[in-house]
């Protein structure tokens, strides 16, 4: 299934004055869709919209749709100051694009994040948001302990059971009832799905309408403002999805609450508590291997690491590799990753001689094109002055004008070739250049970094009772290079241990 992509077509009322339509930014990105292979299937229409603030226009807005949704996966715009001039605004863009793996192609600053090279454009920008993010967050904190310590609200709901009214705390009636009932309930049966149960079964919700669950029972027995005692300052955000973290418990401030239930009762829950979780299983270390799901034997059944052996098997036929030697087999494959300089060459100078003829014939068009704008400016002038009759005007005017017409429409066309073919150029010698460390580096990568690496250039491995085949993917674009030449297959040997 081909890229699905957008357009994003801002151009300023100046620009337009200058020529600079609307429809030539439109155009220069289909062709550069085209050459890329992509399938345009939305435009996103803000002529002479501000660039000082677009997020909260309706266009900008069907556009983060689009991409939260998955309708498209990238979007093509003339450069970024049509994007969002507000640096604040474009950190967001970046950072939702992130989010949802979608990309940005920039056409005169040749940003195409849908390619290694590219990406490198994500790395700055989310470096600028970091450090915008820290220093938000570092002001912000500074204040937290303050605050907490003075026992005043740090934001947020107040905890279940409770209400802030005029800035100081107090119990919530309805909601404290059945807060209080939640400990009755733990005492009884000793069992947090239970108690998260019996209140859904009775109709009781939280706060926002949702069922109970244990996650939620677990919270509210072990936070201690039900016996009178309210923490604050003990969480910190990961930045990861909303998620938190606690603080290290001397960073900690308690302050004195309103109670529910008494500190006797709320003791006696916690040790149930405590002994629970030390009868509780560790969870098992759910990471993936480095090779999983991309090792198959050759009866074609996925082989998988147990949890009790160094080796990928096979189910069905119990073939076996161990994993290091499998990583040994892969690192010494990739000595054989690396395109030659010879053939990059060949492929830079092919590219090059094509970009060089379409750069030929771009500029005739516009020498073309300013011809026949001079000749109808001279037209148009005969006609005011009344020296050429109107009858006379429109016969030498428009056949002239509509081949300027059909000139214009070619001139945006070739651009989104020239552009296109330029960035593969580029992508291409990144892909060259980075291929020659990996070999040399593998050893100094982390595990996740040799997983994303497996993740990025390998198509499958399969394993024979004594061979293994390993299929990488194209480095160099698929229609830079013949395409069997573009996968490279590694058959090494190597022999079971008797």
């Amino acid at each position: 299934m081909k890229k699905q992509v957008g357009i994003w077509i801002r151009v300023s009322t100046e620009d337009q004055a200058k020529g600079d339509s609307p429809e030539h930014h439109e155009a220069r990105a289909k062709m550069y869709a085209e050459v890329k292979d992509w399938e345009v299937i939305e435009v996103y229409h803000l002529e002479a919209v501000s660039g000082k603030a677009v997020l909260h226009h309706p266009e900008a807005e069907r556009m983060l749709k689009d991409i939260s949704s998955g309708k498209i996966t990238g979007l093509i715009f003339s450069k970024i100051a049509r994007l969002a001039r507000n640096t604040r605004e474009l950190l967001q863009i970046a950072d939702i694009f992130r989010e949802y793996n979608a990309d940005l192609i920039s056409l005169q600053e040749s940003i195409d994040t849908s390619t290694p090279a590219g990406r490198f454009f994500y790395t700055l920008i989310s470096a600028m948001a970091q450090w915008e993010r820290e220093e938000i967050a570092s002001r912000v904190s500074a204040s937290i302990p303050i605050r907490a310590k003075l026992g005043k609200s740090l934001g947020g709901q107040a905890p279940y059971g409770y209400e802030w009214r005029d800035k100081k705390l107090f119990i919530n009636q309805d909601e404290a009832t059945i807060r209080g009932l939640i400990y009755d309930l733990f005492l009884e049966h000793k069992r947090r799905k239970t108690v998260a149960n019996i209140l859904n079964q009775k109709g009781y919700r939280t706060r926002n309408g949702s069922e109970f669950s244990d996650t939620t029972i677990t919270r509210l027995l072990e936070d201690p403002i039900a016996k009178g005692i309210r923490r604050a300052n003990y969480t910190e955000s990961t930045g990861n999805n909303k998620q938190w973290k606690l603080k290290n418990k001397e960073e900690w401030v308690f302050n004195e609450a309103p109670a529910i239930i008494s500190e006797e009762k709320w003791d006696k829950v916690n040790s149930i508590l405590t002994e629970q979780s030390k009868d509780r299983k560790q969870p098992l270390n759910k990471k993936t291997h480095l090779f999983t799901s991309f090792v198959s034997c050759s009866c074609g059944n996925k082989m998988y690491l147990p949890s009790n052996s160094p080796k990928y098997t096979c189910n069905n036929c119990k073939n076996k590799i161990n994993q290091e030697d499998l990583e040994d087999i892969f690192h010494q494959q990739l000595t054989d990753y690396i395109i030659t300089e010879e053939n990059i060459k060949h492929y830079i100078n092919a590219s090059e001689s094509v970009i060089s003829e379409k750069e030929k014939l771009l500029k005739t068009l516009q020498k073309e094109a300013q011809k026949i704008q001079t000749r109808l400016d001279n037209l148009i002038e005969l006609h005011l002055n009344k020296e050429l009759a109107t009858d006379g005007f429109r016969n030498h005017y428009n056949p002239p004008f509509e081949q300027l017409q059909q000139i214009q429409a070619q001139i945006p066309l070739i651009e989104g070739e020239i552009l296109a073919l330029r960035q593969n150029e580029e992508n291409s010698k990144y892909l060259f250049n980075e291929a020659q460390n990996l070999y040399s580096k593998w050893q100094t990568f982390s595990r996740d970094e040799k997983r994303n690496i497996i993740e990025s250039i390998t198509d499958s491995i399969i394993v024979d009772n004594e061979d293994i085949v390993i299929n990488l993917k194209y480095l160099m674009p698929p229609s830079s290079i013949n395409p069997t030449d573009g996968q490279h297959n590694f058959r090494g040997s190597w022999r079971l241990p008797a």
